[in-house]
Parts: structure tokens; C-alpha cells; sequence
């Protein structure tokens, strides 16, 4: 294992990385000023809408750059820890090439190495395409099927920011996470390791109040505070580009094993990962913002989608920013790695994942140094992980239900696929 003064060369790069990471912030960098919107929606009322006129600040991250070149010089890549820090400081000087690129096609190879793309493959011969158009044609059978009987709730942001705070305090001491309502940010909701932040002038369901707290809080920022109290290596802490994927796999992973995901979330993934891939083949900005509003989204929340995909991209078509592929393609990780804990007796390992942002391969190769005490355990665990019961239980179902074809259920009972088998047999099998 690794001497004292091992851990001391090691905290000391840890330490670079840490203050160089503090500049290099990809969403802040690529965000757009409020009035771009607000001339959209304008010109779009008129009849007249064109393309935004965006601009991005251009920032010397040239420092930062030379810092964490040097960080990772003589790192092993082969070593757990060092591999680790190496490789978190490459994905920081991705992130800075992608900042550099932005607005223009140079961004795009960036992106890419950075997040995913919608034709990375997943297990079972299909890609992250392949299953946004799956859930999206789930989506729309169930609108077809006209069976909605839930209640349509309209949550203010501070109405929703007192009943977070409160289920928060069942997790975190008092103060630990605060919740703001914020008029400019870009997505419903934002988690830092100890600020939630909702966007004002934005209606909440009741399905949102637990999907915030199942992925905002007791993942991002719950991961985050891990990664602070650990006693070495504080870059566990950090949103490292390189943990994006798992971190919002994990995160859509505990919507789902706590029932907090619902059928509009799900249609909401599919929608963005297809209208990365629509920018990616040519489509420009307004022809992406048109198929949003096609899917009963209105102007103001297709707007939001559209400029999800063209952050840092050119608004002309053929890039796009392609975080939002690694909700689906991180979940597909995250439940695969879960099932496989399950079945090789290694769940322990689940909580490791929990101790600070990493990817999944970072909690196999570091178990380890969790194991010696020279990191940290996990401070705080969302309640359902330490329902061990439960989540084996649903674990074990899914691990077996994974075996079972549709299209053998209900043979001499008069059951057909809902008459249309073969249809039932491609997408489900």
C-alpha cells in the first residue's frame, strides 16, 4: 500500500489539482445571458424567430492549464491513486479545450471524450439512440392509452424550497445543504455540494420534489460533501468532467430504485439525447427547438431543451454539447454495476461509490485504500442504500427479470403482445 510519505507527495498534487479545478467550470462558461431568450420568445410571438445571438467570455485558463499538466507529470496511470489523480486532471484539461472551443466546431471531439455520444454502445447491441427512441415510444403509447388519472400539481419554487428543506434535515445537519431559487439558471434545478438552487418562474410536481432530492441532493450534493470530509485527497469533491456520467447515472439510478422517476422524466431524457443527435446530423437551432415543442413541450420550456444541446456549440447545426447523453447512458452503467455488486457478493463497493465523485471504475480499483483507511468511508448515504433489505430485493428481481422475454408471457392465455407481438418482441426482447 502507500507509506506516509507517499500520501504526502500525493496530497500535495491532489492539492494542485484541487486549486486549479476552482477556475475551470464548463456549465458557467457556456451559459447564456437571460435576454437571449427573451428575444427569442419575441421574435418567435412575431413570427420572425432566428437564431440566438449568443457570445461566450473568452477567459486565459492558460495557469490552470500548466498546473494540472504538471500535476499529472510522472503519475502512474497503472497505480489506483495516481491513476486517479491523473486522470482527473486530463478530463480538467478537457474541459478547458472545450471552454477555449467554444462556440465554434472545435468543440465538439472535446464534448465528446468528455460526456457521450448517441451512438455509444451500450450492452445488448444497442446505443444510447437506440434506447432514448424506446423510451420515447413507451412514452407516447402511454399518452396514447389515455390513462393519466393523477392529479396535474403547479409547485411555485418557494413552496418547493421549504418542503426540501425539510426533508433534507433528515439526512444532512441543519444548514449543511441551503436551497435558493435563482431567476437565471438554465435547468429546473442545480445541486452544488451545499447549495440547491431552483429555477424561479418554474412550475414543480409533486414527482419533482422527490427527484430533486433523490438526484440533486443525496447524490450530487451528498457526494460532495463525502468528498470534502475526506482526510487526503479532497479532489473526491470535486465535479471532476470525468465523473459527470456516473454521477448523473447514479443520480437518475436512485430516482429509479426509489419510485421517484416518472413517465414525463423519462420522455424528458429521451427527448434531449435525440435532439443532440438531430444537431449532430445538421439540424440548426430552430428546427431542434421545433421538435421540442412537437413533444408538448411549450416555447419557454423548448427553448431551455434547445439550449441545453447548443450550449458552446454553433447554432447553425452539425455540433452539439452532449452532457444530457449520460443521464441515459450513465443510468444503463450504474444499474449494470449494482446488479454485478449483487451477484459477486462486492456491495460494499456501492457505498464506496458513495464517498466522493468517482467513476465506477475508481470505486473497484480504490477499494483498497477504503479498505486500509486511507480513505474515507462514506459520512452520509441516501436512505435507500441503507435499506440494504429493500435494495437487494429490487436488485435481485431486476438481475432475474432480465431474463424473462415479453414475448413468452401469456402464450395459451390469449395475451399477443397487446395484439401487435412482433412490435412488442423488437423493442422488449
Amino acid at each position: 500500500m502507500y507509506s506516509d510519505s507517499d500520501v504526502e507527495r500525493l496530497q500535495v498534487i491532489d492539492g494542485a489539482i484541487v486549486r486549479a479545478a476552482k477556475s475551470i467550470k464548463i456549465l458557467s462558461a457556456l451559459s447564456w445571458a437571460p435576454q437571449v431568450q427573451s428575444d427569442f420568445l419575441q421574435d418567435l410571438e412575431r413570427g420572425q424567430p432566428g437564431l440566438p445571438q449568443v457570445s461566450y467570455e473568452r477567459r486565459d485558463l492558460s495557469a490552470e492549464r500548466q498546473a494540472l499538466t504538471g500535476a499529472m507529470a510522472g503519475l502512474d496511470a497503472q497505480d489506483p491513486m495516481e491513476g486517479y489523480l491523473r486522470a482527473t486532471a486530463e478530463s480538467y484539461i478537457h474541459a478547458i479545450d472545450l471552454i477555449d472551443a467554444a462556440g465554434t466546431p472545435r468543440m465538439q471531439p472535446f464534448a465528446d471524450a468528455i460526456y457521450a455520444t448517441p451512438g455509444d454502445a451500450l450492452s445488448g447491441g444497442v446505443d444510447n439512440l437506440h434506447a432514448a427512441e424506446h423510451f420515447l415510444s413507451v412514452s407516447e403509447s402511454y399518452e396514447r392509452q389515455n390513462i393519466n388519472n393523477e392529479p396535474d400539481y403547479c409547485l411555485g419554487a418557494q413552496v418547493l424550497r421549504a418542503d426540501l428543506e425539510q426533508r433534507l434535515a433528515e439526512v444532512f445537519p441543519p444548514g449543511t445543504v441551503e436551497v435558493v431559487v435563482d431567476k437565471s439558471l438554465a435547468s429546473k434545478a442545480a445541486a452544488g455540494a451545499t447549495r440547491i438552487r431552483l429555477r424561479d418562474g418554474t412550475c414543480f410536481s409533486e414527482y419533482d420534489i422527490e427527484q430533486l432530492l433523490q438526484h440533486e441532493a443525496f447524490v450530487h450534493s451528498l457526494t460532495a460533501l463525502n468528498g470534502r470530509a475526506q482526510p487526503h485527497f479532497k479532489t473526491l469533491s470535486l465535479g471532476a468532467p470525468r465523473t459527470t456520467g456516473p454521477q448523473e447515472g447514479l443520480a437518475t439510478f436512485s430516482e429509479l430504485v426509489t419510485g421517484a422517476i416518472d413517465i414525463r422524466r423519462t420522455e424528458r431524457i429521451a427527448l434531449r439525447v435525440i435532439g443532440v443527435d438531430m444537431a449532430l446530423k445538421g439540424a440548426d437551432f430552430i428546427e431542434v427547438f421545433r421538435f421540442f415543442q412537437g413533444h408538448r413541450q411549450n416555447a419557454m420550456e423548448s427553448f431551455s431543451s434547445a439550449m441545453r444541446v447548443f450550449r458552446g456549440a454553433p447554432l447553425t447545426g452539425g455540433c452539439a454539447f452532449t452532457k444530457d447523453v449520460v443521464y441515459l447512458h450513465g443510468l444503463m452503467e450504474v444499474h449494470t454495476f449494482f446488479r454485478w455488486a449483487l451477484l459477486h457478493e462486492k456491495l460494499a463497493l456501492t457505498r464506496y461509490f458513495f464517498a466522493g465523485r468517482m467513476t465506477i471504475d475508481d470505486a473497484v480499483r480504490l477499494a483498497p485504500l477504503f479498505d486500509a483507511g486511507i480513505l474515507a468511508g462514506p459520512r452520509y448515504l441516501p436512505p435507500w442504500l441503507t435499506r440494504t433489505n429493500g435494495l437487494a430485493g429490487y436488485l435481485a428481481f431486476s438481475v432475474f427479470a432480465n431474463r424473462i422475454k415479453i414475448a413468452g408471457l401469456g402464450e395459451g392465455h390469449g395475451f399477443d403482445g397487446v395484439g401487435q407481438r412482433g412490435e412488442v418482441e423488437g423493442m422488449w426482447s
